[in-house]
C-alpha cells in the first residue's frame, strides 16, 4: 500500500492536469519500449516499476533482477502498453530506476572497498524527506544494511541529547523501565572517555563517531577486555579510501551516510521499438 501511495504521488507530479500530447494523439496503438544503460551500475528499483507498471496497465516482458550488475548499452528492461501511457510514465519510471541504481552502485563499491572484512556496513537517517524506504531500498540491493528507519526502532542519544543529561547511568537505568524490552540503547561518543562511560552506563551500542581509525581500534581493545557485549559502531566522513582501515580496527558496523546522499543518478533511457 505504501509503495502504490508513493508511485501515485509520483506519476500525479508529473502528470499535473494531463500530459498535452495525449490531446493531440489522433490515435492510440500498443507499442514497444526498451529502457538501456548508458553507463555500468548495479541494478535496483525492479520492485517499484513492476508495480508502476502494474498500476498502469503495461506489460513488463522482460527486465533483470534486483542486485544485478549491468553495463552500458545493456538493455534493463522490455516493456509494451499503449503508446501515450508509455510516454506518460516514461520520466517517472526512469527517475525511480536511475535514483535506486545510483544508490545501489555506490553502495556496492563501499562493500567491495570493505575487502572482505566481516563488518556490516550501515546507511543513516540522512535520507531524502518522504523518499525513505525507498532509499533504503536502494542501500540493500547494493549489499548494505539498513540502521534505524526511524526514531521509533532504537534510542539513540547523540550530542544534543546527551548535552541535558546530567547522570548518563541514572538516565539508562530509568529509560529502560519505560522502553519496549527489545529497543537497543545506542550512544553517540566522540571521545575515549566517553565511549568508556557509555558501556559503564549500560549502553548496547557505543559509536566511535568522527574519531580516527587508531582512536576507533583504542576502544575496540577496551571493549574487549571489559564489555565483549557491547556491540561497536564507527561513523562520521568515512570515505571509500578509508573505509578498510576502520574495518581492521575491530568495530562491529560502519555507517555511511554518503551511501545515500552523495549517489548520483544512473544514466539510463528509453527508446521506442
Amino acid at each position: 500500500m505504501e509503495i502504490k501511495t508513493f508511485l501515485e504521488r509520483a506519476l500525479k507530479e508529473d502528470l499535473g492536469h494531463g500530459d498535452l500530447f495525449e490531446r493531440v494523439l489522433e490515435k492510440d496503438f500498443k507499442a514497444t519500449a526498451f529502457v538501456r544503460a548508458k553507463q555500468e551500475g548495479v541494478f535496483s528499483g525492479e520492485k517499484y516499476a513492476l508495480a508502476l507498471l502494474e498500476m498502469t496497465g503495461i506489460e513488463c516482458v522482460q527486465t533483470i533482477k534486483d542486485k544485478e550488475r549491468f553495463k552500458p548499452k545493456d538493455t534493463l528492461m522490455e516493456i509494451r502498453g499503449d503508446f501515450s501511457m508509455l510516454l506518460k510514465v516514461e520520466r517517472t519510471l526512469l527517475n525511480l530506476l536511475q535514483h535506486s541504481s545510483g544508490i545501489a552502485t555506490l553502495t556496492s563499491r563501499f562493500v567491495e572497498a570493505l575487502n572482505s572484512h566481516e563488518v556490516r556496513l550501515l546507511d543513516t537517517r540522512k535520507t531524502r524527506p518522504l523518499l525513505r524506504i525507498f532509499e533504503k531500498y536502494s542501500v540493500l540491493n547494493g549489499g548494505a544494511s539498513n540502521h534505524r528507519l526511524g526514531l521509533d526502532d532504537a534510542l539513540m542519544l547523540k550530542d544534543t541529547h546527551l548535552k541535558h543529561v546530567k547522570d548518563l547511568k541514572s538516565f539508562l537505568t530509568h529509560a529502560r523501565k519505560n522502553l519496549p524490552f527489545t529497543a537497543k540503547i545506542e550512544i553517540e561518543c566522540e571521545s575515549f572517555e566517553e565511549a568508556k562511560n557509555a558501556m559503564n552506563a549500560g549502553a548496547d551500542i557505543v559509536m566511535c563517531d568522527n574519531m580516527s581509525a587508531l582512536e576507533t581500534k583504542e576502544i575496540a581493545a577496551y571493549r574487549d577486555m571489559h564489555y565483549p557485549f557491547v556491540l561497536l559502531e564507527a561513523s562520521g566522513n568515512i570515505s571509500l579510501e578509508s573505509i578498510n582501515a576502520y574495518a581492521k580496527s575491530g568495530v562491529d558496523a560502519i555507517s555511511v551516510g554518503a551511501l545515500i546522499h552523495q549517489a548520483t543518478f544512473i544514466d539510463m533511457h528509453m527508446k521506442m521499438a
